[in-house]
């Protein structure tokens, strides 16, 4: 199996490198190449306590005490569970009724071509990732849970975790923006021993990916990332929802970048986050103003323009006070907003437009975009001003085109078996590399034998 693995890795790989492309320099050239990522998992949690079970495949559980290294048990699958607690700055680690004792660190290692792990923390909901784990203890005594994990595999969760939507090109669009920022990041909590957190502070990635039609945008966009006009990864921001125009870097953030500009957005118009409101008293309302910024509110025209502020277009300030304070202070869905008096009950009302930041790609004016038919480097050049689309000349288009093929054909068969239970053993990984498997060994597919587990558990 671990043959079929190789491949999954040389195509991974592929997709991750980067290099010279007519004229420009290569993105990325300090780290060309990347395989694996390791992420913190549950990052904004208090994890003492974690139950794993195997979804997926066999995996190989080892322990790290005194610098050695040791196996505790080998070939771990589906009715094993293996339960790890923090006791001090160790790990007590027990399989079943089997109690190992406790150990500085604590590693699940894949022992089959596809593996998926189901996690279940004591205080979280439950998650399913592939890869690898590894846990150990912070100062604090909670459980530090890392997924080391294929570069490819972890942007396609982040996709998942990130958009909605069922049309290939919006995954699409994700990925490339999702792949562009990881690249351009990596090492963004190298000081902690990883790559990336799990939560906003980098990208969520709150499970693996479930759903083969995310997967398949997501292999579609290999070798894709957003350059300048030097070659150089650009920062590629995302919010919901624009309310109808996007947002300046440097109003929002200091830095003024050339391809984050304010574009007019109608696709964002009519979606599910385009427009909110917000009630406060006015004392509330002018108080904050009075109080913590010393807006003298006795003045009749800062009083005004406080009971009637608006945004034909966005603005930055309101009476000097950055409309980014404003939104953080009162939780506030998006800095675009306008101000009006209730006549009955005199309370502020917000009418606010879209969700989020404002800068870079609003996800549902994408998603609108796509269902109009504009195509997906369209849609990126929209939002990110005179950025270009860089297609990896190393990037092993057969292999591309292999996955999607046999992608295509799990989501075709899905559209036909909608009433069908699936089991876990069904799993659309599963059944990818069932398919791979017996093209390999040049065998007839068996359509009974598509339940077996054993059929795709192959010793190379």
């Amino acid at each position: 199996m671990k043959h079929l693995a190789t491949i999954l890795l040389i195509l991974l790989s592929a997709l991750s490198a980067h290099a010279g492309s007519q004229g420009a320099r290569a993105p990325f050239s300090e780290n060309p190449t990347v395989s694996n990522v390791k992420v913190r998992l549950y990052s904004a949690n208090t994890i003492k306590q974690l139950n794993i079970s195997i979804d997926l495949g066999h995996y190989n559980l080892y322990a790290t005490d005194n610098g050695s290294d040791e196996l505790l048990e080998d070939m771990i699958g589906d009715g094993r569970s293996i339960i790890l607690r923090s006791e001090g700055k160790k790990v007590h680690v027990s399989v079943n009724e089997t109690d190992y004792g406790t150990f500085k660190s604590v590693r699940l290692e894949t022992a089959d071509t596809a593996c998926i792990l189901c996690l279940n923390p004591a205080n979280c909901k439950q998650r399913t990732y592939e890869g690898n784990l590894e846990i150990s203890t912070l100062k604090n005594g909670n459980l530090l849970i890392l997924n080391d994990v294929e570069f490819e595999t972890y942007i396609a969760g982040v996709v998942q975790s990130e958009i909605y939507g069922n049309q290939t090109d919006i995954f699409r669009i994700q990925a490339i923006i999702s792949r562009t920022w990881a690249l351009r990041n990596m090492r963004k909590h190298a000081a902690e021993g990883y790559n990336f957190c799990d939560h906003v502070h980098c990208q969520a990635y709150l499970n693996r990916c479930i759903r083969p039609d995310i997967m398949l945008g997501a292999i579609e966009s290999s070798g894709e990332t957003l350059v300048d006009s030097t070659g150089a990864l650009i920062e590629t921001p995302f919010h919901s929802n624009s309310g109808g125009e996007t947002a300046n870097s440097e109003d929002v953030w200091r830095a003024a970048l050339p391809y984050l500009r304010a574009v007019e957005d109608t696709f964002s118009y009519n979606m599910r986050q385009s427009n909110w409101t917000k009630i406060i008293s006015r004392d509330r309302w002018l108080n904050y103003f009075s109080k913590t910024h010393k807006i003298d509110i006795n003045d009749s025209t800062n009083l005004d323009t406080l009971l009637s502020f608006t945004q034909e277009h966005r603005k930055v300030n309101l009476l000097g006070v950055p409309l980014t304070c404003i939104r953080t202070d009162f939780q506030l869905k998006s800095t675009f907003f306008s101000v009006t008096v209730d006549s009955t009950t005199n309370d502020i009302i917000l009418l606010g437009h879209g969700y989020g930041h404002g800068v870079g790609l609003s996800q549902e004016g994408a998603i609108r975009m796509v269902s109009l038919g504009i195509s997906y480097d369209s849609i990126l050049q929209h939002y990110y001003t005179g950025a270009i689309l860089y297609h990896d000349p190393y990037a092993n288009s057969g292999y591309v085109a292999d996955y999607v093929k046999k992608i295509s054909q799990i989501i075709e068969e899905d559209k036909n078996t909608k009433t069908q239970v699936h089991s876990k053993k069904n799993d659309w990984l599963g059944r990818l590399f069932r398919l791979r498997d017996r093209e390999e060994r040049e065998e007839i597919y068996i359509e009974e034998e598509q339940d077996n587990e054993k059929d795709w558990e192959y010793d190379w």
